[in-house]
């Protein structure tokens, strides 16, 4: 039996490395597993070269729970290590035999590790680590490597038939969840679901059927419970792949989601960097902030993390999918990314092929694009305002609907308006809606005008149109409830009254009567057509929406009431004649009440014992 000392550079490294060397306690089985996966890896890439002549047979990873013994083993078939390779690489911290075979088969390897402490992560749940290996070298023999988390070892020899190693972990007494069935493939499943060598965790009951027809029976057999899928389709060119593939492959990633997605983008590319990987687009319509953090990243198909806000721009991480790169640079937990150069260069790569993706779409059937739109425009809409170069290329794709459900881009849709809608500041006035139902009225006043109305119906849409204009040249948004249509686009044209000065002032004294001391909103008469409303509550722009936005943000309004203004039709003959005529003060402030309550209703804003007050004086002029 030999003894010794790790060689470690820093005092009492092993309670560091149990409690801080990784940022989640549960990595060290990705790690580990990892490893195994390289020294198979390692063999196979040896077998190529013709330095190994033996038969590689099954290089199947094990993974070996006990929970009598209270040990939790990770079996591999690969490369094995003789009792000089033990010491040179489990006995010196940070020491990566990983490393350094990348370097002399640099052309030819696959090898995951980088860093030489993945393997230590075991002693973050392990109260004793053995590790069992044979070498794939002729004549080599078994040893055994045993360390109970402190800088002392032994090495001995030991009886083991097969080449590889069986790292065996004796777990804590704190960590017993580790020797629960349920989570060790909770984390397989999470962590090595798509490693390239196939992992075994015991075995699996599966129901066949035998027998056509009448005599078909089930029938219950014990399998091997595989963990994972070897050859992802990410891994493989396009051409080789049906859009069934690309079904199938996204239900395998998410097993339990009842959504499918539109269509997706195969990435491919192996300079200057190394990226693969499949991104779907979901249908997003319905709440961006559930979508997020769909997206798996990989590193040499090794599960990373869900969290790629480093690695792609915001408003990418409402797609799912893979993205799978060697060269996102990664600290020792794999966990966090450093941004460099090379993920700068990523994210704009992505981005590019994204943007291109969509536009190919649009040019091959935009009809069918149209068709999607309601679930795209959500995602299409939050990359032009999160990112300028996207911002740049979704002109050419991004649409507007407007209410009669007819879809136009923004330079044809500014062509259709600009005659009509062209005010005297010479900017082109895009009419909208974000509530078509609640906002009839007033788009089919627009309408019989001649206006365009647009649907803007999302929460990120007050963002997008001022970014819209912001962006582009002389245009402006306004709500169709914004003002009276006459109003909507600005003009130097001055409609006449027929009333005078004497009755305005009269009429304009009733409603101040009706409306109260106490109620914030201002009182204007206005010439409209008598076909408009009698009385109508617009909403002004910029107010309206700093409050949506201060609304959004969650700032508090302090109790604020809503901003809006009673604008007073003097040529409807409900105002013209009916009102100023009515003998009676008290027959007038009932008409003026009843118009004012009947403006309110038809903004939604009419509610409680209001409402009840309304409907009861509206059976009561039924009654006469």
């Amino acid at each position: 039996m030999q003894k010794g000392n790790i060689s470690v550079q820093t005092e009492n490294i092993f309670p560091i490395i149990k409690q801080f060397l990784y940022s989640d306690q549960e990595i060290f089985l990705r790690e580990l597993v990892s490893n195994a996966v390289d020294a198979t890896t390692k063999l196979k890439a040896l077998a190529r070269k013709g330095e190994f002549t033996g038969e590689v047979g099954d290089t199947t990873i094990d993974i070996l729970l006990d929970e009598k013994a209270g040990t939790l083993t990770i079996r591999d078939r690969g490369i094995g290590m003789t009792e000089e390779e033990v010491q040179k690489y489990l006995n010196q911290v940070a020491f990566s035999s990983a490393a350094e075979f990348l370097e002399k088969y640099k052309d030819d390897s696959g090898i995951i590790g980088h860093f030489g402490l993945g393997f230590y992560s075991a002693l973050m749940v392990a109260a004793k680590v053995e590790a069992i290996s044979k070498s794939f070298q002729d004549e080599s023999k078994a040893v055994v490597w045993t360390c109970e988390g402190n800088p002392e070892y032994t090495i001995d020899s030991a009886e083991k038939e097969d080449r590889g190693t069986d790292i065996v972990l004796h777990i804590g007494e704190e960590h017993k969840e580790y020797l629960e069935k349920n989570r060790i493939e909770e984390l397989l499943l999470k962590y090595c679901k798509f490693l390239p060598v196939t992992i075994r965790f015991g075995t699996k009951e599966e129901t066949i059927t035998e027998g056509e027809g009448e005599e078909a029976e089930q029938k219950s057999i014990t399998v091997d419970n595989i963990i994972n899928n070897p050859e992802p389709i990410w891994k493989k060119k396009p051409t080789e792949l049906t859009d069934e593939d690309y079904k199938r492959f996204y239900s395998e990633l998410y097993p339990y989601s009842m959504q499918r997605p539109m269509f997706w983008i195969h990435l491919n590319i192996d300079f200057p960097f190394n990226l693969t990987g499949v991104l779907y687009f979901p249908q997003v319509s319905n709440g961006m902030e559930l979508q997020k953090n769909k997206i798996q990243l990989y590193s040499n198909q090794v599960y990373v993390t869900d969290n790629v806000s480093d690695i792609v721009p915001e408003f990418l991480t409402l797609l799912h999918g893979v993205i799978d790169s060697p060269d996102i640079p990664l600290n020792v937990s794999r966990s966090y990314l450093q941004a460099d150069g090379n993920v700068k260069k990523i994210t704009g790569y992505i981005t590019k092929k994204v943007a291109e993706k969509l536009n190919d779409l649009f040019k091959e059937d935009r009809g069918a694009f149209e068709e999607k739109w309601n679930d795209l425009s959500v995602f299409v809409k939050y990359g032009m305002i999160t990112e300028d170069k996207f911002y740049d290329r979704a002109q050419k794709f991004v649409l507007l609907k407007n209410v009669d459900n007819s879809f136009s881009t923004l330079q044809e849709y500014k062509e259709t308006i600009k005659a009509n809608q062209t005010d005297k500041h010479d900017r082109v006035i895009h009419i909208y809606t974000n509530n078509t139902e609640g906002h009839h009225a007033q788009v089919e006043s627009a309408k019989a005008k001649g206006y365009d109305v647009l649907v803007m119906d999302h929460a990120i849409d007050n963002h997008f149109m001022q970014q819209l204009e912001q962006k582009e040249e002389k245009i402006t948004f306004v709500r169709v409830d914004s003002d009276t249509t006459d109003k909507l686009v600005q003009k130097d044209e001055e409609a006449e009254s027929v009333l005078n000065e004497d009755q305005e002032q009269s009429i304009k004294a009733i409603f101040e009567k009706t409306l109260g001391d106490k109620n914030s909103a201002s009182i204007e008469l206005r010439p409209l057509s008598p076909n408009d409303q009698p009385v109508s509550i617009i909403k002004p722009e910029f107010m309206r929406r700093m409050q949506e936005m201060q609304a959004i943000q969650g700032m508090d309004m302090g109790g604020m009431p809503e901003m809006y203004n009673v604008v007073v039709n003097s040529n409807h003959e409900l105002i013209a004649q009916t009102l100023l005529n009515a003998e009676e003060e008290e027959k007038q402030n009932e008409i003026a009440d009843y118009l004012y309550n009947l403006a309110l209703l038809n903004q939604g804003m009419l509610k409680g014992a209001k409402l009840s007050s309304f409907v009861s004086q509206s059976l009561s002029f039924l009654k006469g």
